[in-house]
């Protein structure tokens, strides 16, 4: 992999691509790119034009030798690419639209990757990943794919499962989480050890080190958190904090604080609309920026995204994996036995040390045995959301939904499978053979 390297972003029409690229130019001296293909599909064509002429922008203001190219033609981006980024969003937000509107309006959580928001995104999204996995194995065998295409967690297991692809799965939960600790205790990512026990966008974190000192227990006391711009902030329960002994991932709320959630989801819809709807107005704004040709950087108005940082997060990776550079990294990979209650192949986001042949999960200190059963239970919704996905069988969707934490009832959960298939209908062929 040594030399000029070809990074394919599938996605490439994304909001967030002007961050990756500031990332791709700061980096320069240890991440040598070469080639930066942008790819996306017909309908993200626009985007990907305004977008791609920014990045241009920003590569020809920095005076580094990368050639950016644009196409809706994903094999040609793949074909040698040395890494492939995915950050896509299959039927776009009005998909996730509906992913937040029906379980609302039905009394439940509706969310894009937890309950049954996160399943119908899941099903979209799996088998056009596995699609593109194909070309990968074909084209560009010894490409890392790293994929922040949510729910992360389910789509790296379906790819670990059903694809030889050499597949890492990323948030930006754990970054945000570092950068929320530096700001707070004036500090550099190295003065900080903390240690994440879960799945993506279900994790707890068990330590917290400043210069090798704990300071978990003075946060839970405070109740100070880390939140992300898409989960809004309630009060975490004082009592509840301290005897948990774990600092909570935002997600948590919904499964903790499901009354409140919900609340607070139903008084935004009706005032702002789903956050899908809000994310639009962002978006919108944004790209109406991107459109100035005079624009030569990141604008700031991006971190009102969920997704802040997250890009630094795929440049840290691919810098780690390119230059075998061996620091911890919080990333989604096989179990492997680490968490000794789940399958080996089950998806799980803890911390790993990044090596030249891939990340090495560390072994956990302490996983808390009352976190033990919410991780079994959603850790089984998600291995048959990725059969049902795969398989489009709607008996597997139906035991997933019943057995998901938020979902209350085997009636609740048929009407919302009947009524988010058929939604979901132009992006599930598998589900309608009929």
């Amino acid at each position: 992999m040594k030399g000029a390297l070809k990074i394919a972003i599938i996605g490439g029409g994304s909001s967030y691509t002007p961050e990756i690229v500031e990332g791709f130019i700061k980096n320069y001296e240890q991440l040598p790119v070469k080639e930066l293909w942008f790819v996306d599909v017909e309908a993200g064509k626009h985007k990907l034009e305004i977008v791609g002429n920014l990045a241009k922008r920003m590569i020809e203001k920095s005076g580094l030798p990368i050639d950016v190219y644009l196409t809706l033609n994903r094999r040609e981006a793949i074909k040698d690419a040395d890494f492939v980024s995915t950050q896509m969003r299959v039927g776009l937000l009005e998909a996730r639209k509906w992913d937040e509107h029906i379980p609302n309006k039905y009394g439940v959580i509706g969310q894009e990757t937890t309950g049954p928001g996160g399943m119908m995104k899941a099903l979209r999204t799996i088998p056009v990943l596995l699609d593109i996995c194909k070309d990968i194995e074909e084209l560009s065998p010894n490409a890392w794919l790293l994929n922040f295409t949510n729910p992360a967690g389910m789509v790296t297991e379906a790819i670990h499962k059903y694809s030889k692809v050499k597949s890492i799965g990323l948030c930006n939960a754990p970054i945000g989480l570092h950068k929320w600790l530096m700001k707070k205790y004036d500090i550099t990512s190295d003065q900080i050890y903390t240690e994440f026990v879960g799945l993506n966008h279900l994790h707890w974190v068990t330590r917290v080190e400043i210069d090798g000192e704990d300071k978990l227990t003075e946060l839970l006391d405070k109740r100070e958190e880390y939140s992300g711009k898409n989960v809004p902030a309630s009060e975490w329960d004082a009592d509840f904090l301290r005897s948990l002994q774990a600092l909570p991932s935002y997600y948590l709320k919904y499964f903790y604080m499901t009354g409140a959630m919900l609340e607070e989801q139903l008084t935004s819809l009706k005032e702002n609309g789903t956050r899908a709807e809000v994310v639009k107005r962002v978006e919108d704004e944004l790209f109406e920026l991107y459109q100035d040709p005079d624009l030569q950087e990141k604008p700031k108005q991006l971190e009102k995204r969920g997704g802040a940082y997250y890009s630094e997060a795929a440049v840290n990776l691919m810098i780690s994996l390119y230059n075998d550079r061996r620091d911890i990294q919080t990333l989604n990979v096989s179990n492997n036995g680490i968490i000794d209650f789940l399958p080996n192949d089950a998806c799980i986001e803890v911390n790993c040390v990044v090596t030249g042949q891939g990340p090495v999960p560390m072994g956990l200190t302490k996983v808390p045995e009352h976190v033990k059963g919410l991780i079994h239970a959603v850790k089984t919704y998600e291995r048959l959301t990725i059969e049902a996905a795969v398989t489009g069988s709607r008996d597997l969707v139906l035991q997933a939904l019943v057995h998901h934490p938020l979902v209350p009832s085997v009636s609740l959960a048929k009407t919302l499978m009947d009524e988010m298939l058929e939604q979901n209908r132009p992006y599930l062929p598998a589900f309608f053979t009929e």
